[in-house]
């Protein structure tokens, strides 16, 4: 008995939808490997989900801009305009450098060495001197910049030092002018004390002794 067709219509349960699209999308891209390799056709496929999550595949003898520009070439409609090609060629010279970069930055790291020749390990071998010549004229430059770092800090905290010095010399000179007017004063003050007559000299909180002066 054979299987009953199914009404194709949107799936309304988000799982069994979700569920569906990975079933199918697996098998579309395995049926586009097949062709591929059974007819040496070249296949591109682009998919969306809902979510707008990019799956790809392509024949591995061209690539998916070869196909657009294939399929522009026969179908005779403009895919992009001038500016837009301006853009990805700059993207893709982009893609480029930053790939070579990273190819470089393997070797100078000392990886991927093994297929290179003689005049390219001398290359980054002169490379390598050379930063090294670089990092150490740095290092040595910032040492200087320490250095004179270091002593303009040590003449501003002479300076501190000596503007502090200056500050409690004056002020244990003021203490003294002080003491010395103060002792200037208490001088005086016995003087002329002494030339008072006895009886204004007693203290006024011992009245019954200065009574009995009096009688006397």
């Amino acid at each position: 008995m054979g299987r009953g067709k199914i009404e194709i219509k949107r799936i309304e349960n988000s799982n069994n939808r979700q569920v569906t699209y990975s079933k199918r999308r697996n098998g579309l891209i395995k049926k586009a490997k097949e062709i591929t390799v059974l007819c040496e056709a070249a296949v591109s496929v682009v998919i969306f989900s809902s979510p707008s999550k990019l799956y790809e595949y392509c024949s591995p003898s061209t690539s998916i801009t070869e196909m657009l520009d294939r399929y522009h070439q026969h179908s005779g409609q403009r895919l992009w305009d001038p500016e837009h090609e301006a853009l990805s060629n700059e993207i893709k010279r982009i893609k480029e450098e930053n790939e070579k970069m990273q190819i470089d930055l393997r070797h100078l790291n000392a990886e991927d060495i093994s297929s290179l020749n003689i005049k390219e390990l001398m290359t980054i071998e002169n490379d390598l001197e050379n930063g090294l010549m670089n990092i150490g004229e740095k290092r040595r430059e910032s040492y200087k910049r320490m250095q004179k770092d270091g002593q303009r800090l040590e003449e501003e905290n002479m300076q501190l030092r000596y503007v502090y010095q200056q500050q409690m010399e004056a002020m244990a000179g003021k203490v003294r002018d002080i003491e010395n007017e103060f002792n200037h004063l208490k001088v005086n003050d016995q003087s002329y004390e002494a030339q008072m007559p006895f009886a204004f000299r007693l203290q006024p909180n011992q009245p019954n002794l200065h009574n009995q002066m009096l009688l006397d």
